[in-house]
């Protein structure tokens, strides 16, 4: 792994030491806040290793504290806080140092579905808004698909499979992807420019059949928009369209493909993904 250039594995301990505390943030499973400090100082903890002095790493952590909703936290003590509220604070720690990246080792794995989800949302929603990348490890597929704009599958230390949730789930690499993914619901991952019939194809099958006079939708429609479309038009396919020009068709047996998470094999200008994953 290289960050600001740096190949981590080279650096000697105390060059190693130095890189992960500027330039990565760290959220660990078990949250780690040291008990006999406050909310702010656990959040400031990071710079105060830095040696940034007392009233610019608190004015910088009060800062992180109100990105991630405890601005009116920091004078109490990690005991006081609910387990979620504790996972915030970290992330709070994570990014008051304004790393390149931040590492998260299973940080919402001991919390309840809902408050989960929800931080879940707003770990995204953050990291986007700061511009930062991330690297999330966890075991839930789920999660991983809620978060991630790319996915790499370990299995035995080794990456097996890397790529967008929706490549994973419709072209698995092997036996031990396909499993892994078999339990997926499809309906907001899979695209219609993945499961769609090319327009030459659904013409030849209906000899007389317009695609112009089809109800359109965008490519990047997932399953669920288009079987909303596909029911509440009446209609028995629908127009792709990809900067207002049809691209291809969806069929209903290209939803019932989609469900079951096989692709369409179209012409590679139509198969593309729309648009590039930020890794």
């Amino acid at each position: 792994m290289r960050v600001k250039g740096l190949d981590l594995a080279s650096l000697e301990a105390k060059a190693l030491r130095e890189v992960r505390a500027k330039h990565i943030g760290m959220v660990f499973q078990s949250v780690a806040l040291l008990p006999h400090r406050t909310v702010l100082e656990n959040a400031a903890f990071g710079l105060e290793v830095q040696g940034v002095g007392k009233a610019e790493r608190h004015k910088v952590a009060e800062q992180a504290l109100a990105k991630v909703g405890l601005a009116e936290w920091a004078g109490r003590y990690p005991d006081e806080l609910s387990g979620g509220m504790q996972q915030r604070v970290g992330l709070a720690r994570a990014i008051t140092s304004d790393p390149e990246v931040i590492l998260m080792d299973e940080p919402f794995s001991a919390l309840d579905p809902l408050i989960r989800r929800q931080l879940q949302d707003e770990f995204r929603q953050l990291t986007k808004s700061l511009g930062k990348s991330a690297v999330f490890i966890t075991h839930d597929l789920e999660e991983a698909i809620r978060i991630g704009d790319r996915i790499a599958i370990m299995k035995d230390g080794v990456i097996i499979q890397e790529g967008t949730a929706e490549d994973i789930v419709l072209n698995p690499k092997d036996a031990y992807v396909a499993e892994f993914v078999a339990g997926i619901s499809r309906l907001h991952l899979v695209r219609a420019h993945s499961i769609m019939t090319a327009v030459h194809a659904w013409r030849a099958s209906r000899p007389g059949a317009e695609a112009e006079s089809l109800a359109r939708v965008e490519a990047q429609a997932d399953l669920d928009e288009l079987i909303n479309l596909m029911v509440g038009s009446g209609s028995d396919a629908l127009a792709v369209v990809q900067k207002g020009a049809i691209v291809g068709v969806v069929t209903q047996s290209d939803l019932l493909r989609g469900v079951q998470g096989q692709a369409q094999e179209v012409p590679a200008v139509h198969a593309a993904p729309i648009g590039e994953a930020s890794l």
